[in-house]
């Protein structure tokens, strides 16, 4: 094997898992879970079907491994914006980070827990499923933290958390659908500075 440490060529762990995770989660981010071929994610993460299965399982397992990549990077926004001090804060953080996540030049644009979910066929269950258990606890996050606001008289006693934590994630999710679709960086930025706009005080 020689001084340089490396495994020949075939053995499941002779690469980078970490570089092969990321580029899988991009494949999956500009291609959904359903139009992700095993081909395609295997040539992009640069090893053979069979180190694959070896190293992160099939490709729902894969997959799973990815989202929790993309939550701990791109979309790590989500934790931070939890952290502000105030709920409007909360929700700008939230949405700013959706708009810079979703236009990052060195990304597919667009959301990978929004493209992930666009598969019409039975196949693509597992990774609906997954997405929506996924986007439900970051809404109930939300949620918890709008309604510790109302306790602290941050929001005032009539504010609905469910209802401010929905408008939240659905403003951001449409966000990440007009990213992919092409819309600019500042003009998203302005959709997340109207949606504010009217966002109750105590």
């Amino acid at each position: 094997m020689g001084s340089s440490g490396k495994a020949p060529i075939g053995r499941p762990r002779g690469f980078d898992e970490d570089e092969a995770l990321e580029r899988a989660m991009l494949v999956f981010w500009r291609q959904g879970y359903e139009g992700a071929s095993l081909s395609d994610l295997t040539d992009a993460m640069g090893i053979a079907r069979t180190s694959m299965y070896a190293a992160f399982g099939n490709k729902e397992e894969l997959f799973h491994k990815v989202l929790r990549r993309y939550a701990g990077g791109p979309a790590a926004y989500v934790g931070q914006a939890l952290e502000e001090p105030t709920a409007r804060e909360v929700a700008a953080t939230f949405l700013t980070g959706s708009v810079r996540a979703t236009t990052r030049p060195d990304c597919p644009h667009g959301c990978l827990a929004v493209q992930g979910a666009l598969a019409a066929g039975e196949l693509g269950r597992p990774a609906r499923d997954t997405l929506t258990a996924w986007r439900d606890e970051v809404c109930a996050r939300l949620r918890d933290r709008f309604q510790q606001a109302i306790d602290d008289g941050d929001l005032p006693p009539d504010a609905d958390p469910v209802v401010l934590a929905r408008y939240v994630l659905t403003v951001g999710n449409g966000i990440a659908v007009q990213a992919a679709g092409g819309v600019a960086r500042d003009e998203l930025q302005q959709v997340a500075d109207a949606a504010l706009r009217n966002w109750p005080s105590a």
